[in-house]
């Protein structure tokens, strides 16, 4: 075997002072320019490093692409999840499997710039335990996209009461302290952006302009994208009930005003006419009621997930001397 392989080897096996988590789902076409880039970055910098790619069952060549680099990479860690389970799950994969003091996680589409590295570690060598990263859109992303971003951000801190502003993503570094703590959260279901803010960290944020993808399509459909912000409203709001007890309410009183003017008008002999209204309110009170038991259903179900213990992913494959 070449000795500077092994040699190479070696230094991959000691713990490395920055690991770079990043998850990958049909993204065969990046896997090598990603690898070439973020290598570049790092090259630069005089820091050991990992770099964990997640394969969250992707359905192309992707894992096949994560084999070959890591090959010819010894720094790569290849993880390959026995199914799809979504981005977050994905990522958890990775900060799980990730050694280094700090980490930073990435999506591997190019749209998170591997340049801002240098960026996030000197942010953590100046004392920040969190770096998170603003994200500025360029002139190519559409309208729909920033109107729903915008949107959910301000929904979300709405809901939660909790601030998260525009533009966040989980392109962050977390110093080890914060990773060990995050960690520590049993969600079979997390929402990784609410729990960091949450851990409310000393924080540094910057801002960065987006890149277009390299190649391919967002995987982000409009449910994916809806599911989403579901998760992340119920894993750190109980707002909806409350919400939920005040329409209930609101509508009581509605129909007990509804239920006085019937009775005013039957004492002064006026004949009380308009069954399409009464039956209009009527389907008005049981929708709201349908709406209560939805909410309720839905953290119900929830809390049914949680005790089941599942975990939240499963590796059925690992590739790289890290983790030998």
């Amino acid at each position: 075997m070449d000795r500077t392989f092994i040699a190479d080897s070696l230094i991959t096996c000691r713990k490395p002072t920055i690991s770079i988590v990043v998850p990958m789902y049909n993204e065969a076409l990046n896997v090598s320019h990603f690898v070439d880039r973020v290598s570049q970055a790092m090259a630069r910098l005089q820091h050991s490093y990992e770099l964990i790619l997640v394969d969250d069952g992707s359905a192309d060549a992707t894992w096949a692409r994560i084999e070959e680099v890591s090959m010819t990479a010894p720094q790569v860690v290849g993880l390959k999840l026995s199914r799809n389970f979504g981005h977050q799950a994905a990522l958890l994969a990775g900060l799980n499997s990730a050694r280094g003091d700090a980490v930073i996680s990435m999506d591997g589409d190019l749209q998170h710039p591997p340049e801002m590295l240098q960026s996030l570690i000197q942010a953590w060598q100046d004392g920040a335990a969190v770096v998170s990263t603003r994200r500025t859109y360029n002139q190519n992303t559409s309208w729909f996209k920033k109107v729903t971003s915008s949107t959910y951000y301000r929904l979300f801190s709405f809901m939660s009461e909790m601030e998260m502003e525009p533009g966040h993503s989980d392109f962050r570094l977390l110093d080890r302290r914060a990773l060990d703590h995050l960690l520590s959260f049993n969600h079979t279901d997390i929402f990784l952006r609410g729990v960091v803010n949450w851990l409310d960290y000393p924080t540094t944020v910057i801002d960065f302009v987006a890149d277009d993808r390299l190649h391919g399509q967002s995987k982000f459909s409009f449910n994916r994208m809806l599911r989403f912000a579901r998760s992340g409203i119920l894993a750190f709001s109980t707002k909806p009930l409350q919400l939920g007890i005040k329409l209930g309410l609101g509508t009581s009183m509605l129909s007990f005003a509804y239920l006085m003017y019937i009775v005013v008008q039957y004492i002064v002999g006026n004949t009380v006419e308009g069954w399409a209204s009464t039956l209009g309110l009527v389907s008005l009170l049981f929708g709201v009621l349908f709406i209560l038991l939805g909410v309720i259903g839905t953290y119900i179900g929830r809390i049914y997930v949680l005790l089941q213990r599942r975990p939240a992913f499963i590796v059925h494959h690992r590739v790289g001397v890290s983790v030998e």
